[in-house]
């Protein structure tokens, strides 16, 4: 266990995270020359399209450092603020995080932002100089930039840049001297967090998880503690570039689980996966609840298609858990859902990725926010009005 290293790269949009997680899966021999390609862990076709990350990527490399081998475990996280949420999921698998800053755009929103989310969960923090080698570059003035916003010594920011490689062995080294390893007791009881998952149209859902205490063998019988459902470990394993089979994850590891489950509401990221026969007795803190800022109907074009975009946004909800979804209908459009999203752009992508990942067509209505109501007779109660026909008769 001491010889694990979790962390996560956080970073405002565009300051070269996923280009440096690139260097560090070269530097560390994760990929081979035929499997490389620019921004690797950005694998949807939209990610690559619009040049932005939307899902976190969790990735475990090998290391060899000073004689000792070392795992690894890598989650490369969005920028954009309307996928905030992956960040702080990512954050809560975490002991450190590489905060990448822009040599020529110094510091910016999201950079705070994020800072603020890793220093809440007690990360430590690499600071990270990127992009040096640009023209545009001003090194020194972005480097005390740094120092003020975190309080650290100047010598401690790297200065590295994600196109040359230059800086990667330093932050490597880094990683293994300054993120703590992993804490947990190996022979208590199974606790492990779960902090992503995705739905796989042949296996089920595939389950992403952290290891608290304990350790998940295959076949072991195993519960998630927020459904108080029962069921067999199938496969468990690494994730690698490719999904690799272990017969256990143990304590302070990442890993993936496979079990069948083939309905999306038996799973909930930040629920605890426990041992069936002996399980824990304390749940691990989850993640807080999302709070949607943009509000949005969600029709089908074919009123008949109704059930089918309902499994479709369950799916999605499972990929993507800041999306938030109700029934509601419409006297013009029929059966629909009334949709929270974190944002404009988070609107967009939802919408597009039904069309693509689900063959939906579905219609948008126009954007809003909630309101509440409150009336002359009855002044301590709010009125939720989602809808200018939803406001009480004056």
């Amino acid at each position: 266990m001491k010889n694990i290293r979790n962390f996560c790269i956080i970073a405002h949009i565009d300051h070269g995270k996923s280009t440096l997680a690139d260097r560090l899966l070269d530097y560390t021999g994760s990929v081979t020359e035929r499997e490389k390609q620019n921004q690797l862990l950005d694998n949807m076709d939209l990610e690559r399209e619009r040049g932005i990350t939307i899902k976190s990527h969790a990735i475990q490399m090998d290391y060899t450092f000073e004689g000792e081998q070392y795992i690894l475990n890598l989650i490369d996280t969005p920028g954009h603020v309307d996928f905030s949420y992956e960040v702080s999921r990512s954050i809560a698998a975490c002991e450190g995080a590489l905060l990448i800053v822009d040599a020529a755009q110094s510091i910016q929103a999201q950079t705070i932002s994020n800072l603020y989310l890793a220093l809440e969960n007690d990360l430590e923090i690499i600071p990270v100089l990127n992009k040096v080698d640009l023209p545009s570059a001003n090194p020194e003035e972005v480097t005390d930039d740094i120092v003020d916003l975190l309080g650290c010594n100047p010598e401690e920011v790297i200065h590295a840049s994600g196109k040359t490689g230059f800086g990667v062995d330093n932050i490597l080294k880094a990683i293994i001297e300054r993120v703590p390893a992993p804490k947990g007791n190996p022979d208590a009881p199974l606790k492990a967090l779960i902090f992503d998952s995705v739905y796989n149209s042949y296996r089920g859902i595939e389950t992403y998880f952290r290891v608290i205490d304990g350790s998940i063998k295959k076949n072991q019988q195993i519960k998630f503690m927020a459904t108080n459902k029962e069921y067999n470990a199938d496969e468990v394993g690494t994730l690698k570039l490719e999904q690799v089979v272990k017969k256990e994850i143990k304590t302070g590891d990442v890993g993936y689980l496979i079990t069948g489950i083939k309905t999306a509401k038996e799973v909930k990221v930040g629920d605890t996966i426990t041992d069936f026969v002996n399980p824990t007795s304390d749940l691990i803190d989850g993640f807080e609840d999302v709070k949607p800022m943009v509000f949005a109907g969600i029709y089908p074009v074919d009123t008949e298609d109704y059930e089918e975009l309902r499994n479709s946004m369950e799916k999605l909800q499972l990929n993507d858990a800041s999306l938030v979804f109700q029934p509601e209908s419409s006297a013009a459009l029929g059966f629909g859902f009334r949709c929270g999203f974190l944002g404009m752009l988070h609107m967009e992508i939802i919408q597009e990725r039904l069309e693509r990942e689900f063959n939906m067509t579905v219609i948008t209505t126009v954007p809003n926010v909630s309101y509440f109501a409150y009336t002359n007779k009855n002044p301590e109660e709010a009125i939720v009005v989602n809808n200018p026909s939803d406001l009480p008769e004056p």
